[in-house]
């Protein structure tokens, strides 16, 4: 009976033992893939939060920049200079040359101790004449507060409200090749309606007030809002003269076209009494101001700001919210 039971002992181990190695091999294949899946997303969620990480930081840098500089310590009082503040580029609210920036310039400028004069750079072919009004009136009542001389010195232009704003300063220096003037107020635009005729589009404009359609682009400019804007015009105009007239005083030498809006080069405009000599930013520290060192007090758009402009306030918005969201899973 021990001989007949061997061979059923040989066949049962036959059996069963190719079947077990099967199981181990697809336990061990089954528990590699497992611990790859697995170190997979170890390494997903590690390279996510490195990103997050990233992202959280520059945001953080660009809130900084944005709004550090108002928690920064003020400005140290400083030796004997020459006060800088730059007017490039259109003159308008939403243009680098405001009337807001360059008045807070002329403000930190004047008040600074150190500051023997306060120079405006100007390379601007003009804007608004609101704006430039702002300024020109904040010069003349800071120079008054501080009694401290303002000087402009002209690069490539000063034309239009360039020359509103420069009109303030008590002397004006020009290059030779510089463009100067304009003294003039213009209204430009476009009309449509001959074009809508040919087309067959009918303009629908409702209105409550005769004039409310004034200078509308579809509609035809009748007599009487043309007259009314040309009174407008004429009135900024005569303004503009006003001004000129105060700031150079006896030194102007009016002919006709003085006020006709034409531009004329530096050295004509100094012959005109429009500007008082030729000279340069580091001439005029010299020479005239007698404080070579320059500190430029002029503001402009931060890093962030640029940013922004350039991508889009929503890109920026976008980015800040969802720095508020991650922020929670990194306290």
């Amino acid at each position: 009976m021990a001989s007949e039971s061997h061979p059923s002992t040989a066949n049962s181990g036959d059996a069963t033992g190719p079947a077990s190695a099967a199981a181990g091999w697809e336990r061990a294949l089954i528990e590699r893939w497992l611990m790859a899946t697995l170190a997979e997303q170890r390494a997903a969620r590690r390279w996510r939060n490195i990103w997050r990480t990233l992202w959280l930081l520059a945001a953080l840098a660009l809130g900084w920049m944005v709004w550090g500089g108002a928690v920064l310590p003020s400005k140290p009082k400083s030796t004997p200079h020459t006060a800088l503040v730059e007017v490039r580029g259109p003159i308008g609210p939403d243009q680098q040359a405001s009337a807001s920036a360059i008045v807070s310039a002329l403000r930190a400028a004047f008040e600074d101790p150190g500051a023997q004069a306060v120079v405006l750079l100007i390379d601007s072919p003009g804007g608004s004449p609101v704006q430039a009004g702002i300024v020109n009136d904040e010069i003349w009542r800071l120079k008054d507060k501080h009694d401290k001389p303002v000087y402009a010195v002209v690069e490539e232009t000063c034309a239009s409200a360039a020359y509103y704003i420069a009109a303030a300063a008590d002397r004006i220096y020009v290059d030779k090749a510089s463009l100067v003037g304009s003294i003039g107020v213009l209204i430009d635009g476009f009309g449509f309606t001959g074009l809508m005729d040919k087309l067959g589009v009918e303009r629908r404009l409702l209105t409550a007030g005769e004039n409310k359609g004034f200078l509308d682009p579809f509609s035809p400019q009748t007599p009487t809002h043309r007259a009314h804007a040309q009174r407008m015009l004429d009135d900024i105009h005569q303004q503009f003269i006003e001004v000129v007239r105060k700031g150079r005083g006896e030194r102007l030498k009016e002919t006709p076209e003085t006020f006709s809006g034409l531009v004329w080069t530096g050295q004509r405009a100094v012959e005109m009494g429009l500007a008082d000599d030729l000279g340069s930013l580091d001439s005029v520290a010299r020479d005239v101001v007698g404080a070579e060192e320059i500190v430029d007090y002029t503001q402009r758009e931060s890093v962030a700001e640029r940013l922004a402009r350039r991508f889009g306030a929503g890109a920026a918005d976008s980015m800040m919210r969802w720095a508020q969201t991650a922020w929670p899973a990194w306290r």
